[in-house]
């Protein structure tokens, strides 16, 4: 009998019931336990599934907008359960959610559309974040949450560690701090059966080696960064943090609406000029934005928080990344690349844009309705040029888990 509640994308709260019910359900095979607190207060609690020494560690809820991973973890906790197989030498183990800080700000659980998902959109500043604070903070500054993390991961030493990421639109793709030999082949099986396209450019893991289409391995240590303005480097990051231990991280990102512009591999007959392109328009809007920000800055006094730090720091991020856009050769050449750079630079000033927007209706500013008109219009303008549509919960839930499945049977091959 499944325990599983309703698929959807559930809360903190959801989770944590669910993996009570876990735990009373088969109490000699399940374990939860609190190991740490958020910033404000709130708790993350660790759902353990088996008592194998070698262990294989998911983290949900890294990014408060991908909501995806929490609906993963739940499906994946149950399999793990009632498949032996899956437990044969190995423990599982789920932090339910990296950030309850951020899942509280995001709120737009069951978005219908890209306007819905950005008007209650949140995704915090990268010091901000539990699996990047590493890569622009000093140890002595890092989040309780970030804290948390590795003592689980120090605690675990777990041979592969999973995050559950996600795009709002786009392709599927895999980040690998180390090879996984073999995945690459029943990742594109999985996602051709169920209609997502794989993100063969994504301009996230440009210029590193594929061991298969979408599946990328970050570049070792010492290598050039594509983009050399962005401070958050993956290297740094709570990812390498398991190879202390001989393990390795995968990144699994699913979309919540697909695109077939992002899986063409064909070369772009002139990817120099339209990534110029894309870097004019990327600081044109980025400018309209901050031009609000700036006359609504000093009705705003006394006024600060994550929605407003957030909103600042991706703007921030954009003079930097369209220079590198500008003054240096295309990273890469295809009409997947352009397809996956038109997109993140729409997603940059949109994202701004729409947490500022939060931040000013929430204080009844003028400017607020100004900035809501420019997150409708980029919002449709974005679906209408990517010809989105949206991928069913149950189709991310099940590429996701599939994929986290054989990156863990294969890592486990590869350690044996």
């Amino acid at each position: 009998m499944s325990l599983l509640p309703e698929l959807r994308y559930p809360t903190v709260a959801e989770l944590t019931s669910f993996a009570r019910a876990l735990t009373t359900h088969r109490p000699g095979m399940c374990a939860l336990r609190q190991v740490g607190v958020s910033r404000a207060g709130r708790p993350l609690h660790l759902l353990s599934v088996g008592h194998a020494r070698r262990a294989v560690l998911v983290v949900a809820g890294a990014h408060a907008n991908e909501p995806t991973g929490g609906s993963t973890l739940l499906t994946l906790a149950e399999r793990v359960l009632y498949e032996r197989e899956l437990r044969d030498g190995t423990s599982w183990h789920f932090l339910l959610c990296a950030d309850p800080d951020g899942a509280s700000l995001h709120v737009t659980p069951a978005p219908r559309s890209l306007l819905e998902y950005h008007l209650g959109f949140f995704r915090p500043a990268v010091p901000e974040q539990p699996e990047w604070s590493p890569a622009v903070l000093p140890p002595d500054r890092l989040p309780p949450e970030t804290r948390a993390l590795t003592r689980v991961i120090d605690e675990l030493r777990p041979y592969l560690q999973v995050t559950l990421h996600g795009t709002d639109l786009g392709g599927s793709w895999v980040q690998l701090t180390k090879d996984i030999p073999g995945l690459a082949e029943p990742f594109a099986k999985s996602a051709a059966q169920l209609h997502i396209p794989v993100e063969t450019g994504a301009s996230d893991a440009v210029g590193w080696p594929a061991s298969g289409p979408g599946v990328h391995v970050m570049p070792a240590a010492g290598a050039d960064a594509a983009y050399p303005s962005m401070p958050d480097d993956a290297r740094h990051s709570t990812w390498y943090h398991a190879h202390r231990y001989g393990g390795l991280t995968a990144v699994v990102e699913v979309p919540m609406w697909a695109s077939d512009m992002v899986d063409d591999p064909a070369p772009h007959p002139d990817p120099a000029a339209a990534i110029r392109r894309l870097a004019r328009r990327l600081l044109r809007d980025a400018t309209e934005v901050e031009r609000i920000l700036v006359e609504a800055l000093p009705r705003l006094e006394g006024v600060d928080g994550p929605l407003l730090r957030a909103a600042r720091w991706a703007l921030e991020l954009v003079p930097g990344l369209a220079a590198d856009w500008t003054d240096t050769p295309p990273a890469a050449t295809t009409m997947a690349y352009v397809g996956s750079v038109d997109a993140f630079a729409r997603r940059l000033p949109l994202r701004a844009a729409a947490m500022l927007w939060r931040v000013l209706r929430e204080s009844d500013d003028h400017a607020a309705p100004r900035l809501e008109r420019l997150v409708e219009t980029w919002s449709d303008a974005f679906a209408y040029r990517f010809r989105a549509r949206w991928v069913p919960l149950e189709h991310q839930v099940e590429h996701q888990s599939r994929t986290v499945v054989a990156a863990a049977l294969h890592a486990r091959e590869r350690t044996a």
